[in-house]
């Protein structure tokens, strides 16, 4: 084999800074450094209308208006401001929330926050690819529903919800519909007035911008949602989120926005081969591998894999100069198998076994191939020294073996 590369296939952890966003960023870092919200001199307005611009591309690319953009630090504050928000300002109505197993941890934990406060959180099953059942979600909204927050691309197995259909349920049912779109904003066809979106989560990090960045799609009209504000100060953000606005990431939002819905079909197709083409290698050369997550309606860039009889960890170990990850980046320094594969009844061993690929604009075919053999070739090093693997050729039932205790 070739001398070791750096392959880096880790894109639903983040993505690398498109040189285009660094390029339109640099004025405000250099040159006009003033703060958006000084409006008595040049420098303040030079910040205030880059602020503004970025704002405009923004709702643009959701079906929205610029004033229903609230900028935040990322979409975990998004996330918060949304979840406690919504949850603190229509506690008159009720205190029945609705969400899924396979959220990130950012809703999840938010969610169980409100539990530990007297909430009560309907979790949502999912099947084997990590679908909600539309009627479940029917039957669980009742007269005190304040909110439901289902994700609309999973960032480990890659499953599109049909936020579409999500968000007319809730809409008939007059409850508030949250979806958090870090996966999917800017590759993914969005609309918030057709999808009946009435609060949406981004992060600029996600799409080849700038880290530290983020927003919360709040809609105006029909209904007008209002929130609760988690943070105080100079009530920036229509009093929504205070706090001197990050105008350099803003701005890199906007524009790395504008990169990806320039091209998006073809950017959508080619990320779709190279990971077609990375399945079809590793498929072809190895058994015992299961893909995680809904095969048709999937991020194009993402491929989550369990390889049997394997270690997931001892993997990554066994591909030095990979970037890959087993489980969510925000909870890989945890051993535990990944929450999100147990939801779907994936047994402890194949999540344990499991990787997740994200292929970006900047992978090459040429990188698929090399990871591909490297992966093929550390798999079959492993599975030398794995006795389960040897019965499981044998044609042994695992399940059926008596293990001698001591």
């Amino acid at each position: 084999m070739a001398e070791r590369r750096l392959v880096y296939l880790d894109s639903q952890a983040t993505t690398k800074l498109d040189p285009r966003v660094l390029e339109a960023m640099m004025p405000f870092l250099t040159e006009d450094y003033g703060n958006a919200a000084s409006r008595s001199h040049d420098f303040g307005w030079a910040a205030e209308k880059g602020v503004d611009h970025a704002r405009t591309q923004l709702a643009a690319g959701l079906g929205a208006k610029g004033r229903e953009i609230v900028f935040t630090s990322g979409a975990t504050e998004s996330n918060n401001l949304a979840i406690l928000g919504a949850a603190h300002m229509y506690q008159g109505k009720g205190k029945h929330l609705i969400s899924c197993g396979t959220e990130h941890k950012a809703v999840i934990d938010p969610l169980k926050r409100l539990e530990s406060e007297g909430w009560e959180v309907t979790w949502l099953d999912v099947d084997s690819q990590g679908r909600i059942d539309l009627d479940q979600l029917r039957a669980a909204i009742r007269p005190d529903t304040v909110l439901v927050s289902l994700m609309h691309g999973n960032n480990e197995i890659g499953t599109l919800h049909p936020i579409g259909e999500i968000g007319a349920i809730c809409h008939e049912a007059d409850v508030l519909f949250h979806t958090d779109a870090t996966q999917t904003f800017g590759k993914e066809e969005i609309d918030v007035e057709a999808m009946h979106i009435d609060l949406l989560s981004a992060s600029a990090h996600k799409m080849y911008g700038p880290k530290g960045v983020g927003l919360l799609y709040v809609r105006r009209r029909n209904p007008r949602v209002r929130l609760d504000p988690i943070q105080f100060g100079g009530g920036h953000e229509r009093g929504m989120r205070s706090g001197t606005l990050n105008v350099p990431g803003i701005v890199g939002f906007g524009k790395a926005l504008e990169l990806c819905l320039e091209d998006r079909a073809a950017e959508q197709a080619r990320l779709s081969a190279l990971r077609d083409r990375l399945q079809h290698k590793l498929e072809s050369e190895l058994d015992y591998v299961e893909i995680n997550g809904d095969p048709q309606n999937r991020l194009a860039m993402n491929l989550n894999i369990s390889f049997a009889y394997i270690e997931g960890e001892s993997l990554i170990m066994g591909i030095p100069g990979i970037a890959v990850s087993s489980g969510s980046a925000c909870t890989s320094a945890s051993l535990e198998p990944s929450y999100v594969l147990r939801a779907m009844g994936v047994g402890d061993d194949m999540a344990h076994s499991s990787i997740r690929f994200g292929i970006s604009r900047f992978t090459t075919e040429d990188e698929i191939d090399y990871a591909a053999e490297c992966m093929i070739s550390a798999v079959k090093r492993l599975r030398e020294m794995s006795p389960l693997y040897e019965m499981a050729l044998e044609g042994i039932d695992l399940s059926t073996v008596q293990w001698q205790g001591h």
